[in-house]
């Protein structure tokens, strides 16, 4: 049985607002049938309306103290990066073991989780971080960041349709038309060509950059007009499709691109990600300064550190009169979709990595290599190494 003697445990998120768990029913009768003993943290599911007894009735033991749990597990799952756990009065990593594993969304190389990845080292956790899943073909099941991109694009552009004190579509009323509201995408990844399609339907302009040529295309079919700002393939395009850190020069020239359109938006929407690296500032004091008030920024990027210069990490901010979502759980806030995609992603990883009830790292594999993030005592994650100046 491939998960016999595991013992896996599935926390309650304590991120403020977080609603997801990191497994539903479904995949913890999965991991029972195959040999698992799962502890799940009372009313861990109720958020995304999966209660108590539904985890029972699939194998599950409920366990009501979260420290007994990460004590008595060889795997701990969760959705998002560990926190302060103000009821214990102690950081979940605290709560940890050496050599016990932790499979969750770590987004290690933002600069708000620096500190959180030392003490994951320094506390001899084995992290891997979901947000690591390298894009191809045999790792399309485990892809929670495609997941809950297409979430967070869907709900993050419906966060700013309610922030903006205008009306969305073009309105005819008895004293005349009323224009549509105007959005600007950055980035046309799963999550920005959510957003485009979203801002389509309910009647916007929609203008949309990204640096590859495919993402583009892809806005475009949305009905989005794209902005022209072409970099040099070898530039702009790196490993599985993604978009590369750009040089300073290109980013510069990305910056002016964005600034007149910036400035006329009513809403923008950023998403632009590099694979385990900070996120680039693509839009900075100054051309905020240039927006009208009323205007919406929502910064989908901000768990790798965001793409606005003046976003604040899980905050919702007035900026002379523009509103600038920082939020960082976009996906939470539609929790059973995003819940039952992403047990189901988590799932497949942690079946991939077990063989007789034995996690198995090869770091040769691209799937455990782009993903793992502490072993031994050490952060290996490039990206995270990059960030804090140690690569």
């Amino acid at each position: 049985m491939k998960f016999r003697s595991l013992t896996i445990g599935i926390p309650k998120e304590i991120m403020l607002g977080e609603r997801r768990v990191a497994a539903i029913p479904e995949t913890v009768k999965k991991m029972t049938d195959e040999g698992a003993v799962v502890l799940v943290e009372a009313g861990a599911g109720a958020g995304a309306f999966f209660n108590d007894e539904q985890y029972v009735a699939a194998g599950a033991t409920i366990v009501a103290d979260v420290e007994e749990l990460y004590q008595r597990s060889d795997v701990i799952l969760k959705v998002k990066e560990p926190k302060f756990n103000e009821a214990k009065n102690k950081h979940e990593v605290e709560m940890m073991k050496p050599g016990q594993y932790l499979i969750t969304f770590l987004h290690p190389a933002s600069p708000a989780n620096h500190e959180m990845v030392k003490k994951l080292a320094a506390q001899g956790v084995i992290a891997l971080t979901l947000d690591g899943i390298p894009r191809i073909s045999r790792a399309q099941s485990m892809d929670a960041l495609t997941s809950m991109s297409t979430v967070a694009g869907y709900k993050g552009l419906l966060m700013a349709v309610d922030a903006l004190p205008k009306f969305v579509c073009m309105m005819a009323t008895a004293v005349g038309m009323i224009p549509p509201a105007k959005v600007l995408v950055v980035g046309t990844g799963v999550a920005g060509l959510q957003a485009v399609a979203t801002a389509k339907r309910l009647g916007a302009v929609v203008n949309a950059l990204d640096i590859r040529p495919d993402a583009c295309e892809q806005a475009k079919s949305l009905g989005a007009k794209v902005i022209d700002f072409v970099v040099p393939p070898e530039i702009a395009i790196g490993e599985g499709g993604y978009a590369k850190k750009l040089p300073d020069e290109w980013l510069n020239k990305e910056r002016e691109a964005l600034r007149p359109y910036v400035a006329d938006a009513d809403i923008v929407i950023l998403t632009a990600l590099i694979p385990g690296k900070v996120a680039p500032i693509l839009v900075t004091q100054e051309m905020v300064d240039q927006m009208r008030p009323g205007s919406v920024i929502v910064d989908i990027a901000i768990d790798q550190g965001g793409n606005c210069e003046l976003t604040k990490a899980g905050e919702v901010i007035n900026y002379r009169g523009i509103t600038i979502n920082g939020i960082q759980n976009i996906p939470g806030m539609v929790p059973t979709s995003s819940t039952d995609m992403f047990a189901k992603n988590i799932y497949n990883l942690v079946s991939y990595l077990v063989q007789d009830g034995v996690i198995t790292l090869d770091r040769s594999d691209e799937i455990v290599a782009k993903s793992l993030v502490t072993i031994d005592g050490q952060i290996v994650h490039a990206g995270t190494l990059e960030a804090l100046g140690l690569a």
